[in-house]
């Protein structure tokens, strides 16, 4: 054997114990780039490892056929850019924060009613019935106002006069004098001094023959029944404040069983008891109680007030009354009396 022959038969068998490396080196990148990669490792622009394994192999001429070894490899790799890595643990989702800009924090008030709570606004939306109740309970508490308005002025007039005639009345010595003082002014003071002219002029023919009592008691009469009928016209239209203060907080009262029912059935048939249905209903009924009081507590304070404004009245027109029969006492006494000691006495 030459030894050029024995050259190639050394190299033939170097080529051959060296072809098994690189078969090894892609078992063991095909081996890593099975292992998953952690979770919170860093992808890198680098190749994967397994394409980095270095294969040392001996120089010799038939080196072009070593990188066909190579091209498992780069098909391992391409799987191992692509790989699922492990699944991360989710996180629970979290919801939206509501918008508190402005420190403005929701809130129960923020919920959308049926309808607005004003007055006004449950007034509208009543029940027809209801809605009656209230205007008749608005129209009783106008009529009770118009009233004190009214008996409060006609009262303090009545009162200026009577006691204008009293005064007019404990000046004067004889009924003459306490006419033309009163002239021809109105009111009941002046009434009864006319009213006791009139009648011991009606008497005059009579008194030469009679005694006094009995125009004293006609005088008598007269004046009380002019009392009487002053009494009666200053008292007109309190009976109807006696009335609506005893009556209008049973008035709101219906207005109210009436509202509740009806909020009682819109109930059942909403089938929820929840407070943005119920309290429209009920606030509703309630506004006719109130209505009813607002109309009912005026009333009573306003007629107790003219119950003793009236007495006070009544007791002027007493005094007055008691003036005119003194008066007409001392002309029944004088006119027995001689003249000079009659106008002595004027």
């Amino acid at each position: 054997m030459t030894r050029n022959s024995l050259l190639a038969a050394v190299a033939v068998s170097a080529i051959l114990s060296a072809s098994p490396i690189p078969s090894a080196g892609i078992a063991l990148a095909q081996e890593q780039s099975a292992t998953p990669a952690p979770a919170t490792q860093e992808r890198s622009a680098t190749p994967a490892p397994a394409t980095q394994v270095p294969v040392e192999l001996p120089k010799a001429p038939p080196a072009a056929a070593v990188p066909a070894p190579h091209a498992p490899a780069a098909a391992v790799q391409a799987p191992a850019t692509w790989a699922p890595s492990p699944a991360a643990p989710t996180e629970p989702r979290v919801q939206p924060a509501p918008n508190t800009a402005g420190g403005e924090e929701p809130s129960a008030t923020a919920l959308t009613l049926p309808h607005d709570l004003s007055p006004w606004s449950m007034f509208m939306n009543a029940d027809i019935v209801v809605k009656a109740v209230m205007i008749g309970l608005a129209f009783a508490s106008l009529v009770t106002w118009t009233i004190w308005l009214a008996k409060s002025l006609e009262i303090l007039g009545g009162k200026l006069r009577a006691r204008r005639a009293v005064d007019a009345i404990a000046n004067a010595a004889t009924l003459m004098q306490a006419g033309r003082a009163l002239g021809h002014s109105g009111g009941p003071g002046a009434l009864l001094v006319r009213a006791a002219e009139e009648e011991r002029a009606l008497s005059a023919g009579a008194l030469d023959h009679v005694s006094g009592d009995g125009l004293k008691e006609r005088v008598t009469s007269r004046l009380s029944r002019i009392e009487a009928a002053a009494s009666r016209r200053m008292s007109r239209g309190t009976g109807l404040l006696a009335t609506i203060g005893s009556t209008a907080p049973f008035v709101g009262l219906f207005g109210t069983v009436w509202g509740i029912m009806n909020a009682f059935i819109g109930i059942s048939q909403a089938q929820t008891t929840n407070l943005a249905v119920v309290a429209p209903g009920i606030a509703e009924a309630l506004l006719a109680t109130a209505m009813g009081l607002v109309a009912a507590i005026p009333a009573v304070v306003v007629y107790n007030v003219f119950a003793r404004s009236i007495a006070g009245y009544r007791q002027i027109l007493v005094d007055a009354s008691a003036g005119v029969e003194r008066l007409l006492s001392r002309d029944l006494d004088f006119r027995t009396v001689p003249p000079a000691s009659a106008i002595a006495a004027e």
